[in-house]
C-alpha cells in the first residue's frame, strides 16, 4: 500500500473484493468518479427495487403492509446517519431544492431581515434565498478564498440583522468541508439559523447535526448515499419548526392522515407535515438499502476509505506538471472530492479524452472533478493520475 494511505484505515484487499461485487461497473473496467453527481447504485438496490416492481406488477398489487414499515424503517436509518434527535425530525423529499424551499419560504420575513450566502455554492443552495428578496430580504455574499469559505470569516461577515446562514457542508466544486461545528457554535450563540445543504456530505463524511448544532440540513440520495435520484430529505430542529409556517398542505400533513373522513385535522407534530402527499415509495425501498450498506459497513471507515483514496489522487496530482490543484489539502478540510486546474490546455479536451478511457469524472467551471467512493481501490486513482498526465500532454502536442 503506498506511504500515502499509510495515515488512514484503509479497506483491506479481502473485504474490499467482495464490496466490489456490488457495483457491477467495476467488473467492466469503468473507473468512475463522479459521484458528487450521482453515483451508481449497487446490485443490492437494483435486486430489491426490481423485485418490488414486480411484486407491484403481478404479486401484492397493493403492498402498504410493507411500504409503511419501510418507509418508517428508512427514517430510522437516516436518524442514525446524521444523529438526529428522533425520526420525527426527518421529512421525504425528493430533492434538496424542495427540502431548502421548505425552510425559506415557511420562515416569516420582515423587510430588512438579512441572510449570508457565499458565492461558491450551488444554485439550489442560493435561488430559494435570493426569491426572497420580493419580501424585502437583504443577501449577504461572501466572496469565496480559493475555494474555502471559513468559519472566520462567516462570523465576521454577521450583521445585528442576520437571521440565516445557508452554508454548504461540502462545496461542489473545490471539496472544502466547512467547519459546521465551530460555524455552528457560533451561529447558536447568537440566535441565528444554521441551514445546510449537505448533499455533498452525507454518505462521504460523518455528519452529527446535534453536536454541529445544525437547524436544518437538506439532502438529496443520489450523490454520496447513493440512492436513487428523486430520493432525499429534511432535517430540522423542533425549535425552527415552531418558527415554519407551512406554505402547501397535502392529506398526509395532518396528525392522523388514514382518518379520511375527519377534515379538520391539526398539522402532524413531526416533520412529517411537510411530506404532504404520496411518497416515492420504490425509490425509498431503493434508499433503504443504500443507507443500509453504509452504516453496515460503517461510517467512520466509508469516511477513511474515501480520504485515503482522496489523499492517493492529491498526492499524484502535485507530480503532474501542468495541473494546479484547487482542493485543499488538509484532511479536516477534505470529503469526496478532488479538483485540479489544468494549465495552457483545454479542461474540456482532457474531460473527453478521460471519458474515452471509461474514466468518468466532472467538468464544473473550466476545472476537472474528481470524486471516488469507498468502494474504489488505491489502483484506480493511480491510473486516474496517469491518465490525466498523458491526456495533458497529448493535449498539450
Amino acid at each position: 500500500m503506498p506511504e500515502s494511505t499509510s495515515s488512514y484505515t484503509m479497506v483491506q484487499p479481502e473485504t474490499l473484493t467482495l464490496l466490489r461485487t456490488m457495483f457491477p461497473h467495476t467488473a467492466l473496467k469503468k473507473n468512475y468518479l463522479n459521484h458528487a453527481a450521482t453515483s451508481p447504485m449497487s446490485s443490492r438496490i437494483m435486486n430489491i427495487m426490481t423485485a418490488y416492481l414486480i411484486e407491484r406488477s403481478s404479486g401484492v398489487l397493493d403492498n402498504y403492509a410493507n411500504d409503511l414499515p419501510k418507509v418508517a424503517e428508512c427514517r430510522m436509518l437516516i436518524r442514525r446517519l446524521l444523529n438526529a434527535e428522533g425520526t420525527d425530525r426527518i421529512a421525504f423529499v425528493p430533492n434538496t431544492s424542495e427540502a431548502l424551499n421548505i425552510v425559506a419560504s415557511g420562515l416569516q420575513w420582515k423587510s430588512g431581515d438579512r441572510i449570508l450566502l457565499n458565492n461558491l455554492e450551488f444554485p439550489a443552495n442560493v435561488y430559494p434565498y435570493l426569491h426572497l428578496k420580493r419580501h424585502g430580504v437583504e443577501i449577504d455574499m461572501i466572496e469565496g478564498v480559493n475555494g474555502t469559505i471559513t468559519a472566520e470569516r462567516i462570523e465576521a461577515a454577521l450583521t445585528p440583522k442576520t437571521r440565516l446562514v445557508a452554508l454548504s457542508a461540502v462545496q461542489y466544486v473545490s471539496g472544502f468541508r466547512a467547519d459546521l461545528e465551530s460555524i455552528g457554535s457560533v451561529l447558536r450563540s447568537k440566535g441565528i439559523l444554521f441551514v445546510v445543504d449537505a448533499i455533498q456530505a452525507v454518505g462521504a463524511v460523518r455528519i452529527d447535526v446535534q453536536q454541529m448544532k445544525i437547524d436544518a440540513l437538506a439532502t438529496g440520495g443520489h450523490k454520496w448515499q447513493m440512492s436513487p435520484q428523486g430520493t432525499g430529505y429534511l432535517y430540522l430542529t423542533h425549535a425552527l419548526q415552531e418558527q415554519i409556517k407551512q406554505q402547501y398542505f397535502g392529506w398526509l400533513s395532518v396528525e392522523d392522515p388514514w382518518h379520511f373522513d375527519e377534515l379538520n385535522q391539526p398539522p402532524a407534530l413531526t416533520a412529517r407535515r411537510y411530506e404532504g402527499g404520496t411518497l416515492n415509495v420504490p425509490g425509498i425501498w431503493g434508499m433503504h438499502t443504500a443507507l443500509t450498506t453504509l452504516l453496515d459497513f460503517g461510517m467512520e471507515q466509508v469516511e477513511q476509505q474515501i480520504l485515503g483514496l482522496t489523499r492517493v489522487l492529491i498526492d499524484g496530482f502535485q507530480n503532474v506538471d501542468g495541473v494546479t490543484l484547487y482542493s485543499p489539502l488538509q484532511d479536516e478540510q477534505r470529503a469526496g472530492i478532488v479538483t485540479i486546474n489544468v494549465d495552457n490546455v483545454d479542461a474540456k479536451n482532457v474531460f473527453s479524452m478521460l471519458s474515452a478511457q471509461n474514466i468518468s469524472t466532472g467538468l464544473r467551471g473550466g476545472k476537472i472533478r474528481y470524486s471516488p467512493h469507498f468502494y474504489m481501490t488505491v489502483e484506480e486513482m493511480e491510473e486516474a493520475v496517469d491518465a490525466t498526465r498523458q491526456c495533458i500532454a497529448r493535449s498539450a502536442r
